[in-house]
């Protein structure tokens, strides 16, 4: 089995709607750009393409056929694709190459939260017999999570909105962020519900977005960058889709993918925590210190592009080893309402 590494990263800018199709064309096409030549390679040079993203975002069938239209038609293409967050679509990539099948892997994620009803599309996802024809939306299931540990006594508001005051402050230096700046969590405090007991600032906002990663097999790596960051693990856990199965005051998955991998020394960690009480659930299932940086992107609290999002966390924790600013760094990415499925993995630098 190789070593793999992310040897390159790209992101469109996080904006609340694009006038774009809902095929990623748009989008995608500057970002491939920008990382092919960031590491100084070309569609020749790439063994197998991944792509993450949904048909019912998009509103039309096999969608991600025409998002092939922004790699080309020449050269033809070794190509793949999954049906949600283009984390796992790294992960079908990080297998292909781990099995010597080829030593360089693009991976990227797109979807266009703005073309239609998200929290009602986002429902369909639910179970299909009793939970689904209800069209209970996402961020009242998330309500319903956070009142249980709100009345739990595990978390307080004060401590959901201190969430969303750190981002914030943090994606003051991420020239991606949809929202970015100071915030005062007894501001915060005063707005009105969304859905209770979830305010505004609890909630990542609906984003148009994509992302894109490339990964490269040992020598073939350190050709590409100079310090790559090396995946030592991934793991990822699913629960079951009925919410009243499984203990929604913490993430048995989320534990479980963290357990089995080694995340002792991590000093910075990208948590895909859609709203502020799930940042403090992953913090605590992952059982990361206070020591760790947590999200220093600003995370999906300042910009939560469906579908890219999670291959977001992975390339924002992999550009913390790129630059030199953390040794071993931790991504997390998520599926499903309220942490129904989650992926962890792991990276550090080498000398």
């Amino acid at each position: 089995m190789t070593d793999v590494a992310v040897v390159g990263f790209a992101q469109a800018p996080n904006v609340r709607n694009t006038a774009g199709t809902t095929n990623g064309v748009e989008m995608l096409v500057p970002i491939f750009h920008e990382v092919f030549e960031r590491t100084g390679l070309s569609k020749h040079d790439i063994g197998f393409f991944c792509s993450g993203s949904s048909d019912y975002l998009a509103g039309r069938a096999f969608s991600f056929i025409a998002a092939v239209d922004a790699i080309g038609a020449v050269p033809p293409i070794n190509e793949s694709h999954v049906e949600m967050d283009a984390a796992w679509a790294l992960y079908e990539a990080w297998v292909k190459i781990r099995t010597g099948e080829v030593d360089t892997a693009l991976v990227y994620g797109f979807g266009k939260s703005s073309a239609g009803d998200l929290r009602r599309t986002l429902a369909l996802q639910l179970d299909p017999y009793s939970v689904a024809p209800l069209w209970p939306d996402s961020v009242s299931i998330a309500g319903l999570q956070a009142r249980m540990g709100l009345d739990a006594g595990d978390y307080t508001t004060r401590e959901m909105a201190e969430v969303a005051v750190r981002n914030r402050a943090a994606a003051e230096d991420n020239p991606h962020a949809q929202f970015s700046g100071a915030a005062d969590a007894e501001q915060l405090l005063g707005a009105p519900y969304v859905a209770e007991p979830l305010r505004a600032h609890d909630c990542a906002p609906i984003t148009d977005g994509a992302s894109v990663i490339v990964l490269a097999a040992g020598d073939r790596a350190r050709e590409i960058h100079e310090r790559p960051a090396w995946i030592t693990g991934m793991q990822h856990r699913i629960e079951s889709s009925s919410l009243g199965a499984r203990d929604l005051r913490r993430s048995s998955s989320a534990e479980s993918a963290g357990k089995a991998l080694d995340i002792d020394g991590v000093e910075v960690a990208e948590l895909h925590a859609p709203f502020t009480h799930q940042e403090i659930l992953l913090r605590r299932a992952l059982g990361l210190s206070e020591d760790v940086v947590v999200n220093p992107s600003g995370g999906v609290l300042c910009g939560n592009p469906m579908f890219a999002a999670g291959l977001s966390r992975i390339g924002e924790a992999a550009a913390q080893v790129h630059s030199g600013r953390a040794e071993r760094a931790l991504a997390h990415a998520t599926s499903g309402p309220a942490l129904q499925q989650n992926l962890v993995c792991a990276m550090e630098g080498r000398a």
